[in-house]
C-alpha cells in the first residue's frame, strides 16, 4: 500500500501554475485549422498474438515490434492493445525486454498498476512500473487506475504530478469508460493542469470525442505548444491533421499503411485522403461495440496477414462473429494497393 498525500502539498511542492482558473471554450474554429505539411509522430500500441494453447506467442510478438519500427512508427508495448491488464508481472517484464532489445529503446510503454475499486492512488507501485519502463531507455504512459481514476480532478493532476517529481518525463493518459471500467475523462481544467507538468512530455486522448480533443488542443496551442496530443480516436484517425499525433490501438493492424498515410500528408499529396478513407473503414468497423472486441479482430488479421498462426485471445475478451474475417480480408487485400 502506498503512502497517504497531501494534494495541497503535492502540489505546492511541485509548484505548478495554477491550472483551475477558468478556462474558456476553444474558439469555435478550431477544427478549420488544418495544418498542412506537418511531420506526424505515429505511435502504435502493439497486440501480443496468442497460441491456440493459450500462450503467448512470443516469436509473433517479438516481429511485430520490429514491424512497427521498421514502417517508422513507436512501438507502444503493455498497452490496452497488448492486454497489458491480463499479463502477470513477468510476461510485462518479457515484452518490455523484447521491445528494448528490437528498439534500442526508441519505444514507449504503460505504467501499468492493477488495482481494485476502492483502492487507494498507489504512487510507489506507479514509479515501480514507470522506472522499470525508463530502466530500458523508453518513455513510460501512465495507465489509468481505479486509484488514480477516482480522484478527483485537483487530485488527479496532483497525482500526475508527483509521479513527474521522481521521472525524467513520461506521457499522460485520458482513457474513456468504454475501453475499461476504471476509464474516465477529467476536466479540461484538469487537463490544462496537467499539461503544466513539466515533466509530462504528452497525453494520449481517447475520449473518441472530436470536439473534447479539438478543446485540449487548443489548450496545447495556449500553453505549451511543444506538447503532445496524442489522439487515441480510432473513429476519427483524420484528428492528425489538425495538429495531433497519435497513439493508436488500429494502426497495429497496418503500421506500414499508416506510415504511408502519415508521409503522403507531410508531403502535402491528396492521396492521404483516399488511404486515411480506408484506414477509418477499419477503425469504424473493428472498433464497433463492444470497443475491447477490436483485439479479437486484430487477431484475425494478423492470421489474415500471417503475421501470427492463431486468433486466440485470452479469457475474458470480447470476441468477434466469423464474419468479420470475410470483411478483414476485403479491406486488407485494398490495403496492399498502397504498398
Amino acid at each position: 500500500m502506498s503512502p497517504s498525500f497531501d494534494v495541497k502539498a503535492l502540489r505546492r511542492r511541485s509548484a505548478l501554475p495554477c491550472y483551475d482558473r477558468g478556462v474558456t471554450a476553444a474558439p469555435a474554429d478550431v477544427h478549420l485549422r488544418v495544418r498542412p505539411g506537418r511531420e506526424i509522430t505515429g505511435m502504435s500500441a502493439v497486440l501480443v498474438p496468442h497460441t491456440a494453447a493459450g500462450a503467448i506467442d512470443w516469436a509473433a510478438t517479438e516481429a511485430h515490434i520490429a514491424r512497427t519500427a521498421a514502417a517508422g512508427l513507436v512501438p507502444a508495448v503493455n498497452m490496452d492493445t497488448g492486454y497489458v491488464q491480463l499479463l502477470s508481472g513477468t510476461d510485462q517484464e518479457r515484452v518490455l525486454d523484447l521491445a528494448a532489445a528490437v528498439t534500442s529503446g526508441r519505444f514507449v510503454a504503460g505504467a501499468y498498476v492493477a488495482d481494485q475499486p476502492g483502492d487507494p492512488f498507489a504512487l510507489d507501485a506507479y514509479v515501480s512500473a514507470a522506472e522499470a519502463v525508463a530502466a530500458r531507455g523508453a518513455t513510460p504512459v501512465v495507465f489509468p487506475s481505479h486509484g488514480l481514476n477516482a480522484l478527483d480532478d485537483e487530485g488527479w493532476v496532483a497525482a500526475l504530478a508527483a509521479i513527474g517529481a521522481r521521472l525524467d518525463r513520461f506521457i499522460g493518459f485520458e482513457l474513456g469508460s468504454m475501453f475499461v471500467p476504471y476509464g474516465r475523462i477529467p476536466s479540461l481544467d484538469a487537463y490544462r493542469g496537467m499539461v503544466e507538468i513539466p515533466q509530462c512530455i504528452g497525453a494520449k486522448h481517447s475520449s473518441l470525442s472530436r470536439q473534447l480533443e479539438w478543446d485540449r488542443l487548443a489548450v496545447r496551442d495556449e500553453v505549451r505548444p511543444e506538447f503532445q496530443v496524442l489522439t487515441g480516436n480510432d473513429l476519427a484517425i483524420d484528428m492528425v491533421v489538425y495538429g495531433s499525433d497519435y497513439l493508436l490501438g488500429l494502426s497495429t493492424f497496418a503500421p506500414e499503411a499508416f506510415a504511408a498515410r502519415d508521409r503522403l500528408w507531410a508531403a502535402g499529396d491528396p492521396a492521404f485522403h483516399e488511404l486515411n478513407d480506408l484506414l477509418q473503414y477499419l477503425g469504424h468497423f473493428t472498433f464497433r461495440a463492444p470497443v475491447p472486441g477490436y483485439r479479437h479482430d486484430a487477431a484475425m488479421a494478423f492470421v489474415l496477414r500471417g503475421w501470427a498462426a492463431s486468433d486466440a485471445t485470452p479469457p475474458g475478451v470480447p470476441r468477434r462473429p466469423e464474419a468479420d474475417r470475410a470483411v478483414l480480408a476485403d479491406i486488407l487485400e485494398r490495403l496492399e494497393a498502397w504498398g
